[in-house]
């Protein structure tokens, strides 16, 4: 289960987003939407996540891994009016902090998925 190239620098990008100074006004506005438009952005990331694989053991936790991104996906998606309509920015702001890290974690699985997949057809070290 490759993890789709454009997730990193996706990740990286809502980070930036997320800790960009945050005034009232215009400025608040202006910081929703180009949150909102990152937040676009892994979601189309994660949704390109292909399929794991078939074989036996790596198949139960490439299942894993896909439940996982689609739970994911759905807590992205309830943020997507929160972070538009919320009236407490900064509490929006850390749980989308805490989703953040819970994608990361899935990136780090996805290249554990992907190293034991290689381990596995190469041999291991047995």
């Amino acid at each position: 289960m490759p993890v789709p190239p454009a997730l990193p620098a996706a990740l990286q990008a809502l980070d930036a987003a997320l800790d960009a100074p945050r005034r009232p006004g215009v400025a608040l506005g202006n910081w929703r939407w180009v949150v909102r438009q990152r937040m676009g952005a892994v979601r189309d990331a994660l949704v390109g996540e292909a399929a794991g694989s078939d074989d036996g053991w790596l198949a139960a936790r490439g299942g894993s891994a896909f439940r996982e991104r689609n739970a994911l996906l759905a807590r992205l998606g309830a943020f997507g009016p929160a972070i538009l309509e919320t009236s407490d920015v900064e509490a929006t702001r850390a749980e989308l902090k805490r989703l953040l890290l819970d994608i990361q974690r899935h990136v780090q699985r996805l290249h554990d998925l992907a190293y034991d997949e290689v381990e596995l057809e190469l041999g291991g070290s047995e």
